[in-house]
């Protein structure tokens, strides 16, 4: 699998992002006796796109490939406090999709009907029991829902801390505030990783460094076509009465979405068609007015309610909105785990898992084949659709 042998010069493999998918990565494999297992992160654990998701889970999706992700993910952090062994504050409060158009049924019906075959346990619910199960969601144009009770949220940053510890228990090293200046690649394979502390030989690169991964892949002629796009988060703050607990909500036309922030009130979201693409991470308040013009239609509750603070973070899309999974044909040794286009926290346990399985030379226990990098080439391959993304 790699040719540098362990100690500061060398790494069996070199994990390139220590967000949460390079860090599920890196468990996995030095779980699995993987060999030396080197964590290169440029800032500080989970500071990029880790650092900044709502933290949601779910397995609510239209795609085959993303429901088994997800599904798949929930039972690891369901039991994430014995393996890998940490607290990640997993709280099934459901998700909740809000449908008002016939389109939107019949679209959200298909999918609950792969979901069931996959094990989900997921349902089309009426008006009457979605306001129930939400009363936030308005009276007027809401047509039913999508529920599965089984999804939620977990705590990123913990799940990211949970990760490495246990990886650096196992023999990981987790090199922090040291960027990768290049790979060296030699006839046709990863030969070297250049970093900031100095070059580290290796025959393996798995590049999960998310919205920054298109730069990585170049550093080896590898491309990968991720972009970064801003998405922000607002909190109300404290409430009176205090929200009821709620599932996560979304309405799927418009995007909107919120959920219980426990004591702190209510989180609220909304992805701005207007937002260009790039790194800025700044928090700024303009998505308020889409996002008001949206709750008036689904939710007029949270119309009026002053945004006390927020945070922005990083999506790291890709043309399908899906994400990139697999090894690169040209450069022997480079694989990625990076493109989750808003789902890379809930889907990155079962992506470690892949990833330890492809690396050590398994069959993983899903077919990822169809979210190559390749499917965007003339020829390659299909970009596969996604309903469920917000």
């Amino acid at each position: 699998m790699g040719q540098g042998g362990p100690g500061a010069a060398g790494a069996d493999v070199v994990v390139v992002g220590g967000g949460v998918v390079g860090a599920s990565v890196a468990f996995h494999l030095v779980e699995a006796g993987a060999g030396d297992v080197l964590v290169v992160e440029r800032d500080e654990p989970g500071s990029g796109s880790s650092g900044k998701p709502i933290g949601g889970i779910r397995a609510q999706f239209s795609d085959p490939l993303n429901i088994a992700l997800g599904q798949r993910s929930l039972e690891a952090w369901r039991e994430f406090a014995a393996r890998p062994g940490a607290e990640v504050g997993v709280d099934s409060t459901g998700y909740l999709f809000l449908l008002g158009t016939e389109e939107e049924v019949e679209l959200c019906e298909r999918a609950v009907g792969v979901q069931r075959a996959l094990g989900v346990d997921s349902r089309i619910v009426g008006p009457r029991e979605a306001r129930e199960l939400c009363p936030y969601a308005g009276p007027d144009g809401l047509l039913a829902a999508a529920y599965s009770p089984a999804d939620g949220q977990a705590l990123p940053p913990a799940a990211v801390r949970g990760y490495l510890e246990a990886a650096r228990r196992l023999g990981a090293r987790v090199w922090t505030r040291c960027a990768v200046t290049g790979i060296e690649v030699a006839d046709g394979a990863v030969r070297a990783v250049r970093t900031e502390r100095g070059a580290v030989r290796t025959g393996a690169v798995v590049c999960a460094a998310g919205a920054w991964s298109a730069a990585v892949g170049a550093f080896a002629g590898v491309e990968l076509p991720v972009t970064p796009l801003r998405r922000q988060i607002g909190f109300t703050g404290p409430l009176s009465p205090a929200p009821p607990r709620i599932p996560f909500t979304l309405d799927l036309g418009s995007t909107l979405y919120f959920h219980g922030d426990g004591a702190r009130g209510l989180a609220l979201g909304f992805s701005d068609p207007r937002q260009e693409a790039g790194f800025g991470r700044g928090f700024s308040r303009e998505w308020l007015e889409p996002f008001r013009a949206a709750a008036r239609r689904r939710a007029p509750a949270l119309a009026a309610l002053e945004v006390r603070h927020g945070w922005a973070g990083l999506y790291e899309m890709t043309p399908d909105r899906n994400a990139l999974i697999g090894r690169s044909p040209e450069v022997d040794g480079f694989w990625y785990a990076t493109g989750f286009s808003g789902h890379g926290f809930l889907q990155a346990p079962a992506v470690g898992e892949i990833m330890r399985d492809l690396l050590l030379g398994h069959r993983p226990f899903v077919d990822v084949g169809p979210l190559s990098a390749d499917r965007f080439r003339a020829g390659g391959g299909t970009p596969r659709p996604e309903a469920h993304i917000i």
